[in-house]
């Protein structure tokens, strides 16, 4: 059901997020703010499986039914999934004859940790015998220089068939100036091709550069039957349920959409997950007056590193998904093989630890399921930093299977106790994730100091203290719901739509050009947010342009102004904040991007109350790198507001497991965050 059918802000509202390990979810009562959690095991095979059955579990324990559900929001990594495993459609690309080679080339770069000297160019998502060329061409400035000739599409479309693809991604040169071309090659492929999967750039990313709008249309075609697949299996769970309502997808912005335009561009989920973490840490910080945040979202497989800076989400166009650039507007953070599942493994006396993860199944050798590798969360079992059962006691723990995988992996190899291997992999993997964090703070002229650092995920705050103090950071932010933040962030979502139009041909800033694209796209952005039945008071439109000195080879986003040189000093600013330099050159805009929202009414949640001061519900050794220690365990439910802990502690939950290291404090705010500080006394 469209969303246009239900009320915007409805009563009930559940969240779904979908990871590699565990299926995470929320479900909130707008009207009294009361919200039920619930985590459960991912089901890699048919996540639709796991997505219900966490629905049906918050669903009893609030007592109401799925018909009374106002709106279902879901984070999804299908798309990305494929994208990473190269498991995606069958796919061709139709592009001008001439331009067959372009996803060949790429560009002169090579990945930022490469080596020069043995990099190897990966092989592309469409090899080149399903690439196929049609007769046409459009000038850079839009003009028709050769008309289509329709007689090579139908060429194209036979040779198609014989090749039995399932997806077809169009691209043609200087499209995003002129689509009429592409347009109309997409028409004739569709009837030629019954039931395969055709896109074009003009609906993906109908901007300058071959290579990365070529590439971004390919992987959209890619997903595009996988993705549709999986939300009406959803979809069809969800009716047998007798849920009417709508179901939204997180997009890689940090918004919400609905089912239709996510069919459409599947390839805007490619960072669904982690941005509606990030969404969600920046709610949480507001609630605490804490707007400048660097945010850790730890996993199982991975983790994410985003710096917010005065409370607003930075979005790149530079973002990659794996090892393909892809140009489509998402949350500018950092990821990392880096989480509670990732490998320790010895090679050649050297200990290195990730990308590599054990996964679900069969997970580190901690969660009983077979597995053999020594993981992160096996080395946090052997040093005592986890209780001997997890989600509420009703997982167990094999303390004895993560010791002996880590002795015999890591700690026999390298002539060590398994405490010191166990610390020895902490402690590469706290520094890997330090790599990333400088990566979005001092590499772009932000100290780290000067932002509290939110771990969130299942195994976030579990380094929290570690990170922190390598980073210098004083201040450590703990959500109420860690491992459930990125479902918590669904529910804070706004709904959201780009709208994009390159310049036929960059130049410098001219204001009448400009605004007459402001106004074509605004009218765009209206009709959006009508279709979405968003109220006018709930409406949000920005315009941004995207700007760059002449002879560079990237842009910048700014605030569209109202003359030419407002736009221009902005961008003068922006470009010193992030390089530390201007140049003496003329600037050149590119592009234009209408940002429409629907603004989702802010999640109120109940206070907490004052609660005595809470007592351990168990003691347990646990190896700091201060000594061994007998260490108090809490159970976080028992906090009231104000409440103090002094570390060493540790604090469990349903959803994750929080490590107060020595010389911590821990403080918990009314909104049920946890506030940590280095070195204060409780």
């Amino acid at each position: 059901m469209p969303s246009s059918d239900m009320t915007f802000d409805p009563a009930y509202a559940v969240a779904v997020d979908i990871g590699g390990t565990f299926t995470d979810i929320s479900l909130l009562d707008r009207a009294s703010g009361a919200i039920w959690r619930a985590k459960t095991p991912s089901v890699p095979d048919d996540p639709s499986q796991a997505f219900m059955t966490g629905v049906n579990m918050v669903l009893e324990d609030a007592g109401i039914a799925a018909s009374d559900l106002g709106r279902v929001l879901h984070g999804t990594t299908v798309a990305t999934n494929m994208i990473l495993e190269g498991k995606g459609a069958r796919t061709a690309l139709v592009t001008t004859r001439g331009f067959r080679h372009v996803l060949e080339i790429g560009r002169q770069d090579i990945p930022r940790h490469a080596n020069l000297f043995n990099w190897v160019k990966p092989a592309r998502p469409v090899p080149a015998e399903r690439i196929h060329e049609v007769d046409e061409r459009i000038g850079t400035g839009g003009r028709v220089m050769a008309e289509l000739d329709e007689a090579s599409v139908h060429a194209a479309a036979e040779a198609l068939k014989k090749q039995n693809v399932e997806a077809v991604a169009v691209c043609l040169l200087h499209a995003y100036a002129n689509p009429a071309h592409e347009l109309r090659v997409v028409e004739l492929l569709r009837a030629a091709l019954p039931g395969v999967a055709i896109t074009c750039s003009t609906d993906v990313l109908p901007v300058v550069r071959e290579f990365e709008r070529s590439l971004a249309t390919v992987l959209n075609a890619s997903v595009m039957p996988g993705v549709s697949t999986y939300i009406s299996r959803l979809q069809d769970r969800l009716t047998e349920a007798e849920a009417a309502s709508p179901l939204l997808l997180m997009q890689s912005n940090g918004g919400v959409a609905g089912t239709e335009a996510i069919r459409v561009a599947p390839a805007l989920t490619a960072l669904s997950g982690p941005a509606a973490g990030v969404v969600g840490a920046v709610d949480t910080a507001a609630a605490c007056g804490i707007e400048d945040i660097i945010t850790v979202d730890i996993g199982g497989t991975s983790a994410d590193i985003c710096l917010i800076q005065g409370g607003d989400v930075a979005l790149t166009q530079q973002g990659k998904v794996g090892e393909w650039p892809l140009s489509l507007p998402m949350v500018d953070m950092v990821t990392i093989g880096a989480g509670g599942g990732s490998i320790a493994a010895v090679s050649n006396d050297t200990l290195a630890v990730g990308p590599h993860s054990a996964g679900a199944r069969p997970g580190p050798a901690a969660y009983g399921h077979g597995g053999t590798e020594a993981t992160v969360t096996d080395a946090h079992v052997t040093l005592g930093n986890l209780p001997h059962a997890l989600l509420g006691g009703s997982m167990s723990l094999d303390v004895a299977a993560s010791r002996k995988v880590i002795e015999q992996n890591v700690a026999r190899p390298l002539g060590l106790t398994a405490e010191a291997a166990a610390q020895g992999i902490l402690a590469i993997m706290n520094n890997n994730m330090v790599g990333a964090v400088r990566t979005v703070s001092v590499e772009r002229g932000h100290d780290p100091r000067d932002f509290t650092l939110v771990p969130f995920g299942g195994a976030g705050p579990l380094h929290g203290c570690a990170l922190a103090d390598l980073l210098g950071i004083s201040q450590v932010l703990i959500p109420a719901a860690p491992g459930l933040l990125c479902a918590a962030g669904l529910l804070a979502a706004d709904m959201k739509a780009e709208f994009t139009r390159a310049l036929p041909k960059p130049g410098p800033v001219d204001q009448a050009a400009g605004d007459s694209i402001v106004a074509a796209l605004t009218e765009d952005a209206i009709r959006w947010l009508e279709t979405e039945d968003v109220p006018p008071a709930q409406r949000e439109i920005q315009t941004r342009a995207l700007l760059r000195f002449y002879g560079q080879g990237g842009e910048i986003a700014v605030d569209w102004a109202e003359s030419a040189s407002a736009t221009e000093t902005r961008f003068r600013e922006a470009h010193q904040a992030l390089y530390g330099f201007t140049l003496d050159a003329p600037i050149e805009l590119v592009t234009i991007r209408v940002e429409a929202a629907g603004r989702t009414d802010p999640v109120s949640l109940p206070e907490l109350e004052d609660a005595p001061a809470p007592e351990p519900i168990q003691t347990q050794q646990v190896h700091w790198h201060e000594g061994t220690m007998e260490t108090p365990i809490y159970d976080r439910a028992t906090f009231g507001k104000n409440t103090e802990i002094a570390g060493p502690a540790i604090i469990t939950q349903l959803d994750t497991t929080s490590v107060i290291a020595p010389g911590w404090t821990a403080t918990v705010h009314a909104s049920g965050s946890i506030l940590l500080k280095k070195g204060a006394q409780a």
